[in-house]
């Protein structure tokens, strides 16, 4: 059994080596955290002047960034153009990606006249012209444009920043 080691021989206090890298330690975590509050709360005059009044171009840039606002559209189901003597039906679901909720009221509010220009043009397309990438890209284009046009004389445009096919079966 081993002796107990005589009471004067404490715990060694910590070597100068030991306390200089808590000290270097701890600038550096002291010095990182007050970087960061400074980082995060600066508001400079110049960005806090921006900040008080946006300008037209942030607000323009804003809009841009807000979240889509998508107008689902009923199925369309409709007879295509004659293709060398066969007949085929085109059933497809069309959503619009509107710049804004107003925009997406507007077209809700005009829907017979939406309904109105896309089954006419796409009744005036043959299977063939729809059956390849290229030929539903073209469509969703020529969709975005009929619906853009204005509901009345005097309107601006609606703005549509995407029509997806959300279904598409040629038959």
């Amino acid at each position: 059994m081993k002796a107990a080691a005589p009471p004067d021989a404490a715990v060694k206090p910590p070597s100068k080596k030991m306390a200089m890298i808590g000290a270097i330690v701890a600038v550096l975590v002291l010095g990182g955290g007050g970087a960061g509050w400074f980082l995060m709360h600066d508001k400079g005059g110049d960005e806090a002047e921006e900040t008080a009044k946006p300008s037209k171009k942030k607000k323009k840039a804003a809009k841009a960034h807000a979240a889509p606002v998508f107008a689902p559209l009923e199925v369309f189901t409709v007879n295509l153009q004659p293709d060398a003597d066969l007949e085929h039906m085109l059933q497809v679901s069309i959503t619009l990606e509107m710049a804004g909720q107003e925009q997406a009221d507007l077209v809700k509010n005009n829907m017979p006249k939406v309904r109105s220009r896309v089954l006419l043009l796409l009744s005036a397309k043959k299977a063939s012209e729809l059956t390849t990438v290229e030929g539903k890209t073209k469509l969703a284009e020529e969709v975005m444009e009929a619906i853009k046009k204005p509901f009345t004389e005097h309107e601006e445009p609606q703005e549509v920043n995407e029509v997806m096919f959300t279904q598409f079966i040629i038959q």
